[in-house]
C-alpha cells in the first residue's frame, strides 16, 4: 500500500509539473490574444469554440478512457497483439467519425450560421474541424499511453502543443488587421498545432514498441458509446451559455458587438484564471482513477474511503488558495495580465465559484472510477438547469455577471449531489463541511490582507511589483492561518524534504570520499 501511494505521489508530482507548464502557456496565449485580437474577435472565437467542443466531444471523450481501460487489462504473452487491435480499432472509428462530423458541418453550414448570432463564426468553425480529425487520432494514442501509466508521453506531447500553438498563432497574426482576420487565424493555429501534436505521439507510440493490427470495433464500441453519450449531452452546455448569454444581453439593450465583447471577457479573459485549481485537482485525478477503479474492482472500500476523503480535503484547500487573491486584488490582475478592467471586477466577482467547482471535478472523477457516470451526469444535468436559467432570466438586471453566478449555483447543486452519491456507493460519511466552513472563514483576513497591500502598494510600484507582493502576503497569511488552526499540516512534508536533503548529502559525501581515495597512488 505504502508503494502503491508512492507512485500514485510521483504520478501526481509528474503530472502536476507538465500540467502547470501546459497551462501556463495556454494562459499566456490568453493574454497574447486577448491583447493582439480584442475582446470582440475572442469573443467570436468562443462562440465558433464552444460548437467545436461539442464535435471534439464526439471523437475524442468515450475513445481515450476506453483504450486507456482495455490496454491497461492487458496483461501477458498476447498483450502487445490485442493492444494492437484495440488503437487500431479505435483509430478507424475516430478517423471515420471525426470526418463524418466535418462533412455535417459543411452540408449544414448555412443551417449553423442562422443559429449563432454572428455569421462570421461559421468561417471560424471551418477553419477549426481540421483539428477535430487531429485531435480524434492523437486521443486514442493518448489513451494508449495512459492506460500503460506512461504519463511523462501524454505530458509531454501536450506542452509541445501548447508551445507550438504559441508560436504559429504568433506567425499569423503578424499583418492581420481585420477582427475576423484574427479571429481566423487564431483558429488556424489550433489546427496546426493539433496536426503536429497528433505526429509526435504517432511517433512516440511506434518508437515505443506499438503496432497496428486487426481492428476491434465491437468491444471498443460498446465500452465507449455510454461515456460519449454522457459527455456529449454535458458539453452541448457550452454551446448554449455562447448563443443564450448574447441573445439575452442583445435583448436588454446591449449592442451586439458589445454582447459579444463581455462574452470574450467573461469566457476568454475571467474563466481561464477560475479553472487555475483545476491543474492541481485534474493532475490528482488522472493519477488516482486507475487507483481507484482497481481498488473498486478489489472490492477494497476503506482504500477508497481514505483516497476520497485526503482528495476532498485536498481540493478545497487547493480551491481557497487562489480565493483571497482574486477577491483582493482582481482589478489589478485584470489590468495587469489583460489590460481589462472588467475581465478583474468580474475574476472578483466570480473567485468563490472556485471551491464548487473544484470539488465536482474531483468528485465527478471518482464517481467515473467507480462506474457511475451515467448517476453522475445526471447530476450534472440537474445543475446545469440551474445554469441555463441563470443566463435566460437574469441578464437583464446583472448582465454578464449571470454567468458566473449560475455556474457557481450549478456547481453547489451539483457537488453536493456527487458527494451524497459517493457516501451511498461506499457507505460513508464524508467530513467535507467543517474544514470548508473554517478555511472558508480564514479567507476573509486573508482577502483583506490582499486587498489592503494591493491598494496601498499601487500608489507606489507598478502593477508587476504590487501584485507580486500583496498576493504572496495574502496566500501566505492564508496558510499560515491553516497552519495554526491544524486545516493543513506540512510538518510531514518538511521532514521528508529534510530527510531527501539528508540522504543527498550523504551520497555527495560518499562520492567524494571515493573520488579522493582513486587519487592516492598504491604504495
Amino acid at each position: 500500500m505504502k508503494k502503491a501511494s508512492q507512485s500514485i505521489v510521483k504520478a501526481v508530482a509528474l503530472i502536476t509539473l507538465f500540467t502547470i507548464l501546459t497551462r501556463f502557456a495556454g494562459f499566456f496565449l490568453r493574454i497574447f490574444l486577448s491583447r493582439t485580437i480584442g475582446a470582440e474577435a475572442l469573443g467570436m472565437y468562443q462562440l465558433a469554440f464552444s460548437i467545436f467542443a461539442v464535435l471534439l466531444t464526439i471523437v475524442a471523450s468515450g475513445l481515450p478512457l476506453t483504450v486507456s481501460k482495455l490496454t491497461s487489462a492487458e496483461t501477458g504473452i498476447d498483450s502487445k497483439k490485442n493492444n494492437a487491435k484495440i488503437v487500431s480499432g479505435a483509430l478507424l472509428i475516430a478517423f471515420i467519425s471525426s470526418v463524418i462530423l466535418c462533412l455535417v458541418v459543411l452540408i449544414f453550414r448555412n443551417f449553423l450560421s442562422a443559429i449563432l448570432t454572428d455569421e462570421n463564426c461559421i468561417k471560424i468553425l471551418i477553419v477549426l474541424l481540421p483539428s477535430v480529425v487531429f485531435s480524434g487520432i492523437y486521443s486514442v494514442f493518448r489513451g494508449y499511453f495512459w492506460g500503460k501509466q506512461n504519463y511523462f508521453a501524454v505530458c509531454i506531447v501536450e506542452l509541445f502543443e501548447q508551445v507550438a500553438r504559441i508560436g504559429i498563432c504568433v506567425l499569423m497574426l503578424i499583418g492581420t488587421f481585420s477582427v475576423l482576420d484574427k479571429a481566423i487565424s487564431a483558429g488556424a493555429s489550433l489546427s496546426i498545432a493539433c496536426a503536429l501534436s497528433m505526429i509526435l505521439v504517432a511517433i512516440m507510440y511506434f518508437k515505443s514498441g506499438g503496432r497496428l493490427g486487426k481492428p476491434t470495433i465491437k468491444k471498443i464500441v460498446k465500452s465507449a458509446a455510454p461515456v460519449t453519450g454522457v459527455r456529449i449531452a454535458g458539453s452541448l452546455v457550452q454551446p448554449l451559455i455562447a448563443i443564450i448569454i448574447p441573445i439575452q444581453l442583445v435583448a436588454s439593450g446591449y449592442t451586439t458587438s458589445s454582447a459579444l465583447s463581455m462574452l470574450g471577457i467573461a469566457t476568454g479573459m475571467t474563466l481561464p484564471l477560475l479553472f487555475i485549481p483545476s491543474t492541481l485537482v485534474s493532475s490528482l485525478s488522472m493519477a488516482l482513477i486507475p487507483d481507484i477503479s482497481q481498488a473498486n474492482s478489489l472490492g477494497k472500500n476503506e482504500h477508497i474511503i481514505s483516497r476520497v476523503q485526503s482528495s476532498l480535503n485536498f481540493c478545497i484547500f487547493v480551491s481557497l488558495f487562489f480565493v483571497p487573491i482574486f477577491i483582493g486584488a482582481g482589478e489589478t490582475i485584470g489590468k495587469f495580465f489583460f489590460g481589462n478592467i472588467q475581465s478583474g471586477i468580474l475574476l472578483s466577482s466570480f473567485a468563490w465559484i472556485m471551491v464548487p467547482m473544484g470539488i465536482t471535478n474531483i468528485t465527478s472523477a471518482f464517481l467515473n472510477a467507480l462506474g457511475l457516470e451515467t448517476k453522475s451526469f445526471k447530476n450534472y444535468v440537474l445543475g446545469s438547469l440551474i445554469l441555463i436559467l441563470c443566463i435566460w432570466l437574469l441578464p437583464k438586471y446583472i448582465g454578464i455577471k449571470s454567468l458566473g453566478y449560475g455556474m457557481g449555483l450549478c456547481m453547489i447543486l451539483t457537488s453536493v449531489l456527487n458527494i451524497s452519491l459517493l457516501k451511498r456507493k461506499t457507505n460513508s460519511n464524508y467530513i467535507i463541511f467543517k474544514p470548508l466552513i473554517i478555511m472558508g472563514l480564514l479567507v476573509v483576513p486573508s482577502a483583506a490582507i490582499t486587498s489592503f497591500t494591493c491598494g496601498l502598494l499601487s500608489n507606489f510600484f507598478t502593477d508587476f511589483f504590487t501584485l507580486a507582493i500583496s498576493c504572496s502576503l495574502g496566500a501566505i497569511f492564508y496558510v499560515v492561518l491553516c497552519q495554526i488552526f491544524k486545516i493543513v499540516s506540512f510538518d510531514t512534508y518538511f521532514i521528508k524534504f529534510k530527510q531527501k536533503a539528508n540522504s543527498i548529502k550523504e551520497t555527495y559525501k560518499k562520492i567524494k570520499k571515493r573520488r579522493k581515495q582513486k587519487l592516492v597512488p598504491n604504495v
